[in-house]
């Protein structure tokens, strides 16, 4: 390891030294005096930035992926996220990535646009798959969304940041999709469910075309997988479970490619005998009963009397005990209850 007491962090004051591997110190050195010399931060640097170095740098594609590499193992060292990671820089370290994701952002934006976001279920499943895409469409791969969970997605002004690993992807407005709308419909439903788990209850607001926007806010933001399985009843799982990188695989390939199902409201239940039939005649079977029948019934009805006259009576002093313990335990709570 090589300790490079002549590393620069632009705007940083009096920074402490870094270890820096031997290899990758010529090409952090490169790096850090063009921050100082354009006033940029360089630990932690932006993505911005570091496709700002890239370009005023132009190399061979090893020669920029090796500084990405140099900048990001320096990041990850000073416990700060790495930009390289970022998908923009990543995009311009493969101009074949860029050409697809630009392909897959063209499609998308004709898909997320006709997904409806009212009606049931199919307003719940384009609000899921609409924010699936839009996060495809922004360089995510399946098993990253996969693993997203709620707390990775913040909505800032008109771009979504998300958590990938250890950096953040900046998901913006492209081409007519605005990501923030696409993530707040789902959040929406989310809240919804958080306040009145109730598949019936949210069927009903979508199929009113009711405004969910209140409950957008107040969704949790914690552990639970931001995007989860939904049966064709349109029920999500009790237990949160997460879709799985498969099913997100699935799902993309379906809506780019023109074939996803079409999601109608499931039939309603048949009943047990149809208007046309005949119900089925009962068959009546013949019982005799012994002689001592009715003699045992009226004699468990009077022992089960004289047993239980004084229940009611039992039952007021438990009622009456029951207030009493209340009464001393809001006491104890609020002493100033009287």
């Amino acid at each position: 390891m090589y300790v490079d007491a002549a590393t620069i962090t632009a705007g940083v004051g009096d920074s402490p030294r870094l270890v820096v591997p031997r290899r990758y110190r010529h090409d952090w050195e490169l790096f850090a005096d063009w921050c100082a010399a354009c006033d940029h931060r360089a630990l932690p640097a932006h993505p911005s930035a570091l496709a700002e170095f890239l370009a005023d740098h132009p190399a061979a594609d090893g020669t920029q992926r090796r500084r990405v590499t140099a900048i990001n193992v320096v990041h990850t060292s000073a416990g700060s996220p790495a930009p390289g990671r970022a998908e923009t820089i990543r995009q311009l370290l493969s101009t074949a990535r860029a050409v697809r994701l630009a392909r897959v952002g063209e499609r998308v934006a004709q898909v997320v646009p006709r997904l409806p976001v009212t009606g049931w279920p199919g307003g719940l499943f384009g609000r899921r798959d609409a924010l699936l895409l839009t996060l495809a469409a922004a360089g995510l791969g399946f098993e990253e969304i996969a693993r997203l969970r709620c707390t990775d997605v913040t909505a800032e002004r008109d771009a979504l940041v998300v958590k990938v690993g250890e950096g953040w992807v900046h998901v913006t407005a492209s081409s007519g999709v605005e990501p923030v709308v696409v993530y707040r419909n789902w959040a929406e439903v989310l809240g919804f469910l958080d306040r009145y788990p109730s598949t019936q209850l949210l069927a009903g607001r979508l199929d009113k075309d009711a405004s969910l926007s209140a409950f957008a806010d107040s969704a949790r933001r914690d552990d639970q997988p931001l995007l989860t399985p939904i049966d064709r009843w349109g029920h999500t799982p009790f237990d949160p479970t997460p879709l799985t990188g498969h099913s997100v695989a699935a799902l993309a390939r379906e809506h780019l490619a023109g074939q996803a199902p079409e999601h109608k409201r499931p039939p309603a239940r048949r009943p047990t005998t149809l208007s046309h039939e005949k119900a089925p005649v009962p068959v009546v079977v013949d019982v005799e009963l012994d002689q001592g029948y009715y003699d045992r019934g009226i004699a468990a009805r009077r022992n089960a009397h004289t047993h239980l006259e004084n229940v009611t009576d039992i039952l007021d002093g438990i009622e009456g005990e029951a207030d009493k313990l209340l009464a001393e335990l809001l006491t104890i709570l609020d002493p100033e209850r009287k």
